[in-house]
């Protein structure tokens, strides 16, 4: 396993309820895993407590059989954050700068811009671009962090839904041709069926299950819609609208 979450219980005060209690789940490397479920059951907070923005209060969290450390893994918001004051060329270099990685030059960030659809906007700011562009200069300036662990926080989330599948397919073909292990948080059922090897739901009552994707790859936006897509879907509308908010 490359990461493995064993017997996490956290809470944000010492008082509150817990967010999770004796929270186990093992991603294998090579996967790409979805996290879904209401709000409030805590799929941000378990990327907090990967990067190390938040310590568990029981349990622990292995990388590759050892204890999980701050910049173990690569990570994106659901907002660019992309600096304005930046071209996009030195808004995808800044990992590589706070690292002190001279493995990493001008040239070769450029190369991975025009990899990408960007080789036109090399010298552009952030303001110039389009959502599907910004987020794809947020992506790779997630991948060039070189963590084989990347976590997605609803990245195309404030996306419109032509621009959305745009970029499903294409962060499917990346993560294809890298072979990265990708961790991603979702509201959108058929983004999760799309994606993913396995989708984890994180119920209300502090449980959690797994739901395995069987739809061949390489995909394609079309088989959300086909008879086995439909059904995965119909399941997890029904397993997610059965709680309460």
């Amino acid at each position: 396993m490359v990461i493995s979450i064993q017997h996490v219980t956290y809470a944000f005060e010492q008082d509150a309820p817990p967010v999770f209690t004796n929270l186990n789940l093992d991603i294998k490397q090579g996967e790409f895993v979805s996290i879904i479920g209401r709000s409030g059951t805590g799929k941000s907070t378990i990327f907090k407590l990967m990067t190390g923005l938040l310590t568990p209060d029981e349990g622990q969290i292995l990388m590759d059989n050892r204890q999980i450390a701050p910049g173990d893994v690569g990570f994106m918001p659901q907002k660019d954050l992309l600096l304005p004051w930046r071209t996009i060329l030195e808004n995808v270099m800044i990992a590589a700068e706070i690292q002190n990685n001279a493995m990493l030059t001008k040239e070769q960030a450029i190369v991975w811009l025009e990899r990408v659809g960007l080789k036109d906007y090399v010298h552009a700011y952030p303001k110039e671009l389009s959502g599907g562009m910004r987020q794809r200069a947020a992506f790779l300036r997630a991948l060039l962090t070189g963590k084989e662990v990347l976590l997605l926080d609803e990245p195309f989330g404030a996306l419109d839904t032509f621009t959305k599948k745009e970029m499903q397919t294409w962060l499917l073909s990346m993560w294809q041709q890298l072979k990265k292990t990708v961790l991603f948080i979702t509201h959108d059922l058929e983004e999760a069926i799309l994606l993913s090897d396995r989708i984890i739901i994180l119920h209300q009552d502090k449980s959690i299950e797994e739901i395995t994707v069987n739809l061949p790859r390489p995909r394609m936006n079309e088989m959300s819609y086909s008879e086995t897509g439909i059904a995965l879907r119909r399941m997890l509308e029904r397993k997610i609208s059965s709680e309460m908010d």
